[in-house]
């Protein structure tokens, strides 16, 4: 059996925003190419996006805004902020995205794979409950997020974001959400402007999102360090149910969107932290889902990077 599940499907590249838009279909083009030369498509167990995922979207945003994203879709290619382009099939690959995500914590629930990898598109991170924001349509780890408690009925999920943007949409849902805990580790201060260590949820959600802000020119050494330090203590002590990861690329250092100077061995390195806390906390269950990562060459070679680490990770055995 695989071990590590794959969320692909080709209508993810009929989300059009224009050939300059750095959130272009080519991004999934040169991963899935990636993939495929290296070898590591084969190892992989395909999971099909099935789910009607319009009433678990429906969970997380609200229904008007649904309704509007709808709307504008149909009207064809718009902006929806600055950063934002929807063409006429947005909305429904949109859903589609959602219902990848969906299928992936299903396949590792049922004991199908023990992990897997959604390369999805629109990206989510960022949209709010009623807002697209930076590329995002709907939250695609969000819903998933709240599926596995309404559907698998988890009490307890992680979420950590290492896109080089802090997932400001992803921190709102949760905000008062004891039972979300939310990690984000990010360049700051950098659009969108949010994620400060001040940041640490209200009322019963109070110390349930943890912010590592990072200054400009960090990289491997920096992140490995904090992932080890302070992420997995913490992350332990919450124990969760089930891991999703925002797998954001863009803080590589060939990645023009940012200054922070990850390399392969950073994805991988922080993917290896996620996956001893998944062993130690929840039977391994880890379901990683693309954000951002624009430059082509470092985007491919750093997911490949991750995919290796989730198909090759074996439990460290304790030095007796």
């Amino acid at each position: 059996m695989p071990k590590t599940g794959l969320v692909f499907h080709p209508d993810y590249l009929k989300h059009l925003t224009g050939k300059d838009h750095p959130e272009k279909p080519d991004r999934l083009k040169a991963i899935m190419s990636g993939l495929e030369k290296s070898g590591l498509l084969e190892k992989l167990a395909k999971i099909e996006a099935s789910h009607s995922a319009l009433e678990w979207v429906e969970k997380v945003h609200d229904r008007n805004y649904i309704d509007f994203v709808k709307k504008i879709c149909q009207e064809g290619p718009r902006l929806l902020d600055a950063d934002t382009v929807v063409s006429e099939e947005s909305f429904d690959i949109a859903l589609k995205a959602v219902s990848g995500v969906l299928a992936a914590c299903d396949a590792v629930m049922k004991k199908k794979v023990d992990n897997a990898f959604c390369a999805v598109r629109p990206p989510g991170h960022h949209a709010e409950k009623d807002k697209a924001m930076g590329f995002c349509l709907f939250n695609n780890v969000a819903v998933a997020a709240r599926y596995l408690q309404k559907f698998h009925k988890l009490k307890k999920i992680l979420i950590v974001d290492w896109d080089v943007h802090h997932g400001n949409g992803t921190q709102n849902i949760f905000y008062s959400d004891p039972t979300v805990y939310y990690f984000s580790v990010h360049q700051f201060p950098f659009y969108p402007g949010s994620g400060s260590e001040e940041e640490e949820g209200k009322g019963e959600g109070k110390g349930y999102t943890l912010n590592i802000p990072m200054a400009p020119g960090s990289g491997d050494t920096e992140y490995t360090e904090m992932f080890e330090n302070i992420f997995y203590p913490e992350a332990k002590r919450f124990k969760p149910d089930f891991i999703l990861i925002s797998a954001g690329f863009d803080g590589h250092k060939d990645d023009g969107l940012a200054q922070i100077n990850l390399t392969e061995k950073g994805f991988q390195t922080m993917t290896e932290v996620v996956m001893k806390l998944a062993e130690d906390s929840c039977q391994g269950r880890v379901v990683s889902v693309l954000e951002g990562g624009y430059n082509l060459k470092s985007l491919s070679g750093s997911v490949e990077a991750h995919i290796e680490t989730l198909l090759s990770w074996e439990p460290k055995k304790e030095k007796k």
